[in-house]
């Protein structure tokens, strides 16, 4: 690809700051709405809404969040009674992850915030355009992962 074109659509400061004007929307919106929970402790929920119980490795690499950031989200959803911490059956400092009720009400409060925060960020977008954007995206993310060694 011509140098001219990524340095004219400035690909990577675009993505950047598209992802970090998201996040303080959602950050903005949740406090406005006076959700109990950050974007991230929501994240971390919707894992264990989709997913089940599971590890805390597990919760890191499908938020792909290093463990000192979810051990931190963790402990303050398990303050908050959202999430309880079983130690693995073998005695390591191993967690296994539930959400309880607690959890589920909180997450299901919040969801419909969380979509329309969503909802703003593609207003203007055709269902075309959206479906685009995402596959697009998508690509990048693939391309970007074979490149990038993540440490879980």
């Amino acid at each position: 690809m011509q140098k001219e074109i990524l340095q004219q659509t400035k690909i990577g400061y675009n993505i950047a700051r598209a992802g970090i004007l998201s996040k303080l929307h959602a950050i903005q919106t949740l406090s406005a709405h006076s959700c109990q929970i950050t974007p991230e402790q929501y994240t971390v929920l919707e894992v264990l809404v989709n997913h089940g119980a599971v590890y805390q490795r597990q919760i890191s690499a499908l938020t792909m969040k290093d463990r000192g950031n979810v051990t931190r989200i963790l402990n303050i959803l398990e303050n908050l009674g959202c999430i309880t911490k079983q130690a693995d059956a073998n005695g390591r400092k191993i967690y296994k992850i539930y959400l309880t009720e607690k959890g589920k009400k909180i997450y299901e409060e919040t969801k419909p915030v969380i979509l329309q925060i969503w909802e703003n960020c593609i207003t203007g977008l055709s269902e075309e355009e959206l479906l685009l954007c995402s596959k697009l995206l998508d690509k990048v993310t693939e391309n970007l992962k074979a490149k990038v060694n993540i440490q879980i």
